[in-house]
């Protein structure tokens, strides 16, 4: 079910895009946020700070959405969202 994010770049930039699950179009909305899944797609990932690591694949939301979290800081995610394990702390 596709969702949406929104967050932010490390020189401020921001953006707001829709994770849509398909293989051929995993990000729409920034092609600066779409370009980087791209870079990442086939290397591993984790999925919360404590695993697991999975392959990046634009049909899977999951790694998807932790490739823009490890590489941006972000800000919201609507509902739909697979949820990121927290540590305490």
């Amino acid at each position: 079910m596709p969702f949406t994010v929104t967050g932010r770049f490390d020189d401020g930039a921001t953006y707001s895009v829709q994770i849509t699950g398909r293989a051929d179009r995993p990000v729409i909305g920034s092609h600066r946020a779409a370009a980087l899944v791209e870079l990442h797609q086939g290397g591993p990932v984790s999925l919360s700070p404590t695993g697991p690591v999975r392959t990046v694949a634009g049909n899977d939301e999951a790694t998807v959405l932790a490739v823009l979290r490890q590489y941006t800081d972000v800000v919201d995610e609507g509902p739909g969202a697979p949820r990121q394990a927290r540590i305490p702390g």
